[in-house]
Parts: structure tokens; sequence; C-alpha cells
């Protein structure tokens, strides 16, 4: 078991959130906007508390692990994230090294787990670069990266393909497909339901709260669960979801 949902809620986004996530794959978290979507995903990460309910990753609620301990386990991918100091690219993601950090400074290891999430997330062309500088699309892939570099368990992210072009939209999606099939738990939130539909093992459907819908993307991301959830007319042909005005 990895992690274990139970009556989950907040004191805003989210009512009563109950599911299991048991075995790797990846995850897509849809909805509209103020279903909860963020709210859970934060609790999932250890980042918001109180909540009502329960949340466990390998039976221990996330509220009681070690922060250290559970980073090496679980890594979380906000939606924006900012520094106002220069730190270079590779800086940024030798900082998903930072659970590991043993003294004053990086090991071998640390180095090689850099390089290859800047190889794998295509960042490594500007590692030398202030991330101040980059655009919002290369910043992403590189925070990105440094998630990768905790070689975590369990990878969490909060619109992941935020500001980001459709090529890399797509190429981000991919990559996050691949580290589900090497057997990595990949749970992101998405507004996107065709990337969901194509990429996704699974889709938990929130509406007001709750989970309307969790299952296969062709059983959830169907024509009457989209009209109750989102209150639009919707078709699949040839496995996309095409809108009607």
């Amino acid at each position: 078991m990895i992690f274990r949902v139970r009556d989950a809620g907040f004191a805003y986004g989210l009512a009563d959130a109950s599911f299991e996530l048991a075995q790797p794959g990846l995850i897509a978290i849809a909805g509209p906007n103020g279903a909860g979507k963020s709210t859970l995903v934060g609790i999932m990460a250890g980042l918001r508390q109180p909540y009502r309910g329960s949340c466990t990753y390998d039976g221990v609620e996330v509220s009681r692990w070690r922060r250290r301990d559970f980073a090496r386990r679980v890594a979380f991918l906000p939606q924006i994230v900012r520094f106002e100091f220069p730190f270079s690219a590779e800086q940024v993601v030798m900082m998903g090294r930072t659970p590991y950090a043993g003294g004053w400074f990086e090991s071998p290891e640390d180095h090689a787990e850099v390089a290859r999430a800047m190889e794998i997330t295509d960042t490594a062309a500007f590692r030398t670069r202030d991330f101040r500088s980059l655009s919002g699309g290369e910043r992403q892939r590189v925070i990105l990266a440094s998630a990768i570099a905790q070689r975590p368990q369990a990878l969490l992210l909060d619109e992941p393909t935020t500001f980001l072009d459709l090529k890399h939209q797509l190429a981000i999606y991919k990559l996050l497909a691949a580290l589900a099939r090497q057997g990595m738990l990949v749970v992101a939130v998405t507004h996107d339901l065709n990337l969901a539909l194509q990429f996704a093992d699974r889709v938990l459907l929130l509406d007001q709260g709750r989970v309307a819908a969790d299952g296969a993307p062709q059983e959830v991301l169907n024509p009457a669960n989209i009209h109750q959830v989102f209150g639009v007319h919707a078709n699949v042909q040839a496995g996309w979801l095409h809108y009607e005005a």
C-alpha cells in the first residue's frame, strides 16, 4: 500500500475524499476550479494541515512522518516556484538532493542524479543560467528535474504543464508516463482532460470536494460525467475529447 485517503477534508476546497493508490502508475486528478484538486495533493504531500479524516503513506499518517524521511520517498512539484537569489538551474536541481545531504559537499551520487534528472527533462543545456532568467516553461522543467533528482517512490505534481507550450506539454506527460512504467507512483493535477485521457492509467475526478468518479480514463472521462461535473457537452472521437459550444 502506498497512499490511503479516508474521508479527507480541509477548511476549504475539500469536503470528503476517499481512495487508495496501491501500485505504481500515472494517476490524473481532474475537476473544475474549486473542486479541491490542489488541496488534496497538498494534503498528500504533507503540506496542508490540519486536515480532517486520514491520509497515510506506507501505513503512517503523512503528518507524522519525519520530513527528511518523507522527502526521500515523496517529491512534490508545486504549480509555481519563485527564487529571489541568483541560483543557477543546476543549483536548483541540486536542492532536490537535500534529503540525502550528509555534510557540506555534494557526493558523486548527488552529481550523477542531478545530471540524469537534467538530461531526461531536457534542461542540461542551460544548467549554468540564472534560474530567474529562464522562461516559465524552462523553470517548470528545472523544478521537475529537482523533484526527479530526489529519486522518490511517489511524485506529486500540481499542474505540471503550466506555462509549457504544446510540444513540452506532451514531452512532460510522456516522461511522467515513462517514470510510472519504471515503477514510480506519479500523481498529477491537471485541467487538460485530453492529456489525462491519453496518458493516465487512472483518473480521479473531483467535484465539490468529493471523488465523483474513479477508474480508467475512458470510463471516467465520458460525456455523462463531463456534463455532470463541468456542465459542458462533449463527445469522444478517435480517442480525443471534443467539446460542443
